[in-house]
């Protein structure tokens, strides 16, 4: 699905170029390529403020602390984005709840919002879903006269276009992964939460840290320890120049695969500026025979993702009335096969060639 390997060995020198200058600097956590990073992610994005945290979950919910509005808990998300923003809330104290996403889009579709919102909620999330910018403007429409922030999960979309800028640069705060198979990714894990407001800024440079408010003084509760460790950010530093040059190899393979697919299926397009190719997904009303049929053909498959957060084992209980039914069509559907900027073009013409056979 994908051979994190073969980037490896292309950047092998620049790796270690980069490990070399942490090793001399002195610096481990905090330093001068962490700094750096922080600078040339905001300017990448168009924010004002990007702060490098541990991993994209940690990302989250300092984000989701640093913009809920007093008196608030509950938090309103997608139910197809692999429980992320789920695990997050429900570890920051918050009450999740779930709309509907489109079909077009498999995105949060805003339209369903004014059946879930209340005075209750004070954050709605918005995952831009393998790789596609999603509508935030439709969704900030919804949220703004209610006082509700918006929070941007772009784990699987950095460096695509939305109508206003790049996300990230949408909402009031937006969340990066750098996991490694992620479009932008570490050797390790990683995060960011980005945002154009000092004070939320300061909110989020405070939860980072323990809620320090000045060294040892813990002025902000909820605070945790959550950092990007220097030879992570020289890595991503190294890597962020290739990052739209990648996303549009990325773009390359699933067109082909969608001029490519067979009439029993439907691989969803990534066209323009608007979409990075994250994963290759395709919808089949017969997935588990579709994914048979690439497994005898030697190629890897997966399902981005199964089980919907309202529908997972451990807190299903709590939403058994609930219903989502776009959410759960799609569940039923999804296969997602090998998109990565390293594979041969022979290769993606083998996955095509299945796809076209089906």
């Amino acid at each position: 699905m994908n051979d994190l390997s073969r980037a490896l060995e292309d950047e092998h020198s620049s790796l270690s170029d980069a490990f070399d200058e942490v090793l001399a600097s002195g610096w481990l956590v905090q330093g001068p390529q962490h700094a750096a990073f922080e600078a040339e992610l905001a300017d990448f994005v168009g924010t004002t403020h990007v702060l490098g945290v541990a991993s994209g979950t940690d990302a989250l919910e300092i984000a989701l602390r640093a913009v809920m509005p007093a008196g608030r808990t509950a938090v309103v998300t997608a139910a197809n984005c692999g429980g992320y923003t789920t695990t997050a809330a429900r570890r920051a104290g918050y009450t999740v709840r779930y709309a509907d996403i489109a079909k077009d889009t498999l995105c949060l579709d805003a339209s369903h919002l004014a059946a879930v919102v209340d005075e209750s909620v004070g954050v709605v999330v918005v995952t831009h879903l393998y790789g596609r910018a999603a509508d935030v403007a439709a969704v900030r429409a919804v949220c703004e006269p209610l006082g509700i922030a918006v929070l941007e999960d772009c784990a699987q979309a950095l460096g695509a276009q939305g109508a206003g800028g790049r996300v990230g640069s949408l909402a009031d705060i937006a969340a990066f992964s750098f996991y490694p198979t992620k479009n932008l990714g570490a050797l390790g894990d990683g995060g960011a939460v980005a945002t154009s407001s000092d004070s939320i800024a300061d909110e989020v440079r405070a939860l980072r840290q323990y809620g320090w408010s000045a060294k040892y003084t813990i002025g902000r509760d909820g605070g945790r320890n959550s950092r990007l460790d220097e030879m992570q950010a020289a890595v991503l530093r190294r890597r962020l120049p290739r990052l739209d040059g990648w996303n549009e190899r990325r773009r390359q393979v699933v067109t082909t695969y969608v001029a490519r697919a067979s009439s029993r299926i439907e691989v969803l397009p990534a066209v323009g500026p608007g979409h990075v190719g994250h994963l290759g997904v395709v919808l089949c009303d017969s997935a588990d025979e579709l994914r048979r049929h690439l497994a005898e053909r030697s190629i890897r498959s997966d399902v981005h993702y199964p089980i919907p957060d309202h529908r997972q084992p451990a807190f299903i209980e709590e939403y058994r009335a609930i219903e989502l039914p776009v959410t759960e069509w799609a569940a039923q559907r999804i296969v997602s096969v090998p998109v990565f900027p390293e594979l041969r073009d022979d290769e993606v013409e083998r996955v095509a060639d299945a796809l076209g056979s089906f």
